[in-house]
């Protein structure tokens, strides 16, 4: 599968949309973030669009900001970032490339909604519990905030088996109407309820909303060494088109 320049674009954008930070500053067209806790991309310096003359200086306001919150600074590149030559430059400054993500990618195609899958406007509780108990302890409190932003279009979807939240999901849509793209976030599934079809009810329910959306493409991030959940998006025809490094000054 191969998306257009424009199409991954709005894709990665999407991505950076639909997961807010606390605070933001634009730098020469870089979005810096700001939220404290785990969350590697709503602490990280979104690179995509560029239009400043002076990459070190930009560099230097971004080691400033996040100086001044006593953390270390950390910049996310992908195939557009900008400028190109940033991962060079990162390098000669000292930053090391940490966790890699995959972007994948699939056509929406229609299909029907499992019977079993819930769609809410909001997360609820229970919902909360399970994705939160997927995570790492340092990210919960942060993630927990930034889910209570989440722009619209959104939705929340949980797989209910035998009376409780089995797995979760969360899609958010580019704002519009026909064509487009949706993202998926949030997906998690309860440690002893795996292999047991949850993941995949709510990831086509959630296709499905994207597709009465009118949207086109449907994509997600997943860490690239995440081999089960890559095996799992694949069966279902997702495809990876690019890849996301975080960068981190030592």
């Amino acid at each position: 599968m191969k998306l257009t320049a424009d199409e991954l674009r709005r894709m990665e954008a999407l991505h950076v949309r639909a997961w807010p930070a606390f605070e933001t500053a634009r730098i020469g067209g870089w979005l810096w973030r700001h939220s404290g806790g785990g969350s590697q991309r709503a602490n990280s310096v979104s690179t995509i669009a560029f239009e400043g003359m002076d990459v070190s200086a930009a560099l230097d306001e971004v080691e400033a900001r996040y100086a001044a919150k006593g953390v270390k600074a950390r910049l996310q590149s992908c195939s557009l970032c900008r400028p190109e030559s940033l991962p060079e430059l990162l390098r000669a400054r000292g930053y090391a490339e940490g966790e890699t993500t995959v972007t994948m990618v699939k056509r929406i195609a229609d299909a029907e909604a499992d019977a079993d899958v819930e769609i809410g406007e909001e997360p609820s509780e229970e919902w909360l519990q399970v994705y939160l108990g997927a995570i790492t302890e340092s990210r919960r409190t942060t993630n927990r905030r930034i889910l209570a932003g989440v722009p619209k279009p959104s939705a929340f979807f949980a797989y209910r088996k035998s009376g409780e939240i089995m797995s979760t999901a969360l899609c958010v849509a580019e704002p519009g109407h026909a064509g487009g793209c949706a993202v998926l976030e949030c997906v998690a599934t309860r440690a002893e309820s795996r292999r047991q079809g949850g993941a995949r009810a709510v990831l086509g329910t959630a296709e499905t909303w994207a597709h009465r959306l009118g949207r086109d493409l449907i994509g997600l991030q997943v860490s690239e060494t995440n081999a089960p959940a890559v095996a799992l998006y694949d069966s279902l025809g997702f495809v990876g088109v690019d890849r996301n490094r975080f960068w981190t000054r030592g």
